[in-house]
């Protein structure tokens, strides 16, 4: 049952009720068959939902894909290479320290912090960075 489809499942539930004969003349067995057929309703409508989800799935990837044509078109297609950012955080710069001259090796969000405490004599090591550093 596990496999099964959530209408595939509800019709499974439909046939026990029908192969127990249910006594659909009783009040329990009025609420029994009329759950039943709100379960059908609600497996049909998720199986069309689930079906405009697919066709809405597939519109959003033809979509994707005509913009990424559209901004190699406009922009080419190194343009990607030219903006990404994720390399220069990964960039480790050495560092030496004015007041002992030791070698401290950090990154760039250190110095863009505009300071650093040298771990060796605890002096403090300050940075300017140009707009264009920055960037």
């Amino acid at each position: 049952m596990e496999n099964m489809t959530i209408a595939e499942k509800v019709s499974y539930i439909k046939g026990l009720a029908e192969g127990m004969k249910l006594n659909t003349e009783t009040p329990e067995g009025k609420i029994i068959a009329a759950l039943i057929d709100v379960l059908g309703d609600v497996a049909l409508n998720i199986e069309d939902i689930d079906s405009d989800l697919a066709d809405v799935s597939d519109v959003v990837t033809d979509l994707e894909e005509s913009v990424i044509d559209l901004e190699d078109e406009v922009y080419g297609e190194e343009e990607d290479d030219k903006y990404d950012d994720s390399d220069e955080d990964d960039d480790e710069y050495e560092i030496t320290c004015p007041s002992c001259n030791n070698t401290i090796v950090t990154d760039f969000n250190t110095i863009a912090g505009g300071n650093l405490e040298c771990p060796n004599c605890g002096s403090l090591i300050e940075f300017e960075l140009d707009d264009e550093d920055e960037e």
